[in-house]
This record gives structure tokens, sequence and C-alpha cells, in this order.
């Protein structure tokens, strides 16, 4: 009796194996709040009217989602930018740029707990060479920042191609109100009032409470003040902060993934080398199908994701969009 074929993947299927198989798919790769202990809260009036969009017009030449893999840190940015239509149709000349990777940890690239440093300067490269006037990378640390940015290996990194690297100073926090439905009056890190275009550039590994940290997690790092209050409403306060930043890019660096034992990491057993970058213009989406594709986590195990389409800050159908796949090593 003949074997019965396999039946086809849909294109959902396709899409998280795609994302599954990219890179070396076997092997490693090779906490107090500072803030809260060391900063008072502003006794000022409320930033009111704070929350403002920073993202830029669809366009339907150009994919919503694109996965690179297959390549380096440098190129894996490079062309994940040239699929999207170009650093230029994010940043203009004169705007002020924010770069936000997650330097939260006390930790080196090769354990996964914080962004890629070589992805965080290509993103500062491409910002010039789009005409920025400034561009800053910051985020306010979990651990001692002043540890966590130069150990990250990403100061160093975004120093050398010229951009100007903030720790959170604890008299530059502005209370803002928030507009949120959990999140209201809270101490934001004043560079990220004042930004014309913000880039997000979370890494992808487990957390211990939503059972992922990805693009909008890293919205955490905006913020000062006591920030494990929120975690007895983690998923509320998630959207509040998205809706709040609203990014101009997404970029989920998958160069080194944190499978287990996150946020913080530590142990190299718990790092899968995929050589991907996940980036696009919907943040919910691009949660959606990495949390799908890493941990199998749906809408179900992260209700963020169906509040944040309620609230109209993107689709949980990722499948559905115009995404683009590029295997470097297939095209080198």
């Amino acid at each position: 009796m003949a074997d019965t074929p396999p039946a086809p993947l849909d294109r959902r299927e396709a899409l998280l194996r795609i994302l599954r198989l990219a890179g070396l798919t076997a092997g490693t790769a090779a906490a107090g709040y500072w803030l809260s202990t060391r900063s008072l809260r502003p006794i000022e009036k409320l930033v009111a009217g704070a929350r403002r969009s920073h993202t830029v017009a669809a366009d339907p030449h150009f994919p919503d989602l694109t996965v690179v893999h297959g390549g380096e840190p440098r190129q894996l940015a490079q062309r994940a930018l040239q699929e999207l239509g170009g650093i230029q149709r994010f940043v203009s000349r004169a705007d002020v740029v924010i770069v936000k990777p997650n330097i939260a940890w006390d930790r080196t690239p090769e354990q996964a707990a914080n962004t890629n440093p070589e992805l965080v300067a290509e993103i500062v490269r491409q910002c010039w060479s789009a005409g920025a006037k400034k561009v800053i990378v910051t985020d306010v640390s979990c651990n001692d920042p002043r540890r966590c940015f130069p150990r990250s290996g990403i100061a160093e990194a975004a120093r050398a191609e010229g951009a100007e690297v903030l720790l959170p100073d604890p008299s530059k926090f502005k209370e803002v109100d928030l507009g949120g439905d959990i999140l209201q009056a809270w101490p934001v890190f004043q560079p990220f009032l004042e930004a014309d275009k913000i880039i997000n550039l979370p890494i992808a590994k487990h957390h211990s409470l939503t059972g992922c940290t990805l693009g909008m997690k890293n919205w955490y790092g905006i913020l000062g003040g006591q920030r494990h209050r929120l975690h007895q409403r983690i998923h509320e306060s998630l959207v509040d902060l998205a809706d709040f930043v609203r990014p101009t890019l997404t970029m989920i660096d998958s160069y080194r993934v944190l499978l287990r034992n996150g946020p913080t990491g530590g142990n190299l057993e718990d790092v899968l080398l995929k050589k991907a970058i996940v980036a696009g213009t919907d943040p919910v989406a691009l949660d959606a199908y990495v949390a799908k594709a890493y941990w199998n986590l749906d809408s179900a195990a992260l209700p963020y994701l169906k509040m944040a389409v309620d609230r109209g800050l993107g689709s949980l159908q990722f499948e559905k969009l115009h995404t683009q796949i590029v295997a470097l090593e297939a095209t080198s």
C-alpha cells in the first residue's frame, strides 16, 4: 500500500516553520530596579497630551512583515530594511531618532538577555545615512545601567557609529499622563517624549511571567519608578504602553534566542543561535508570530495580544499580512 502523501502546509504553518528552522537548529550560541531605589518621582505638573504616534504611512508596495535569516546581525538588518522600503521610508532628514534596544541586564551578548550590539550599531548607521539630526540609544535598565550598557556591548558599538548613548538620568524623568486603562500618571524618560522617530529593537527571549518578552514588552524600558508594580496587571500595562509609544519600526532580534530562564538568562545552554530577524510595522503581528514560532504561545496564553488588537494596534493574523521571507545563505 502506497504511503499517503503529507498534507500541504497552510500559509500560517509555513511561516512558522521558516522561523523555527532558521539558523542553527541545535546547540547553544557559544534585580533590583536601579531607578526605583535611586530617584525621586518628579514633583511636577503632569505632562498632558504627551502621547503621539511615531508611525509611518502604510505602503502597499512593501511588506508588513519581513523575516530574514542566515546572516550576521548587520546583514540581517540591512536586508530587512531593504525589503521594507529602505531606511528613508522611516527616517527623514533632521529627525531626532531614538533607537530602543533591550539593555536591561548585566549580561554579555552571548547570553542573549540584551539586544545584539551589532544590530544596534547598524541601525544607528542607517539612521545617519538617512540624514537624521540626532541618533540616541537608550534604555531604562533593570540592573545597574552603569554595568548593563558596557557589558552588553551596546554602548561601545553604538558610540562607534556616532550615536549619543544615554544612561537613564534620574533628573530626566517627567511625570506623564499616559492615558491608559491601567497606566496613567507615571515617570517617563524624557528623550522618549521628544523624539521624532522611535525604532524598537527588542530581543526574542523567554519571560517567567508572560511566557516571552518581545516588542511590546520592551516598552517597559521607557519608564522609571517602581515598574515591578505593573506585573500585577502586566498584560493591560503592556497594551497601555504600546498604545502610548506607537513606534516607527520594530525589528525583533532573533540572532540569538533565549529560550528558557528569561528574562535575565545567564546560562549559555538556554541560548539558541537562530541568525534571524523579524521586522515590520505591525507590532502585534510581530509579537504574535515570534511567540508562536519559538514558544508555541498564542493569544490564549498571551492576553495582551488580543487586547492590543481591540485597541487597534495591529493584527493577530500574521499569516494574512503581506510577508517577505529572505534566506541570505541561499542567495549569497
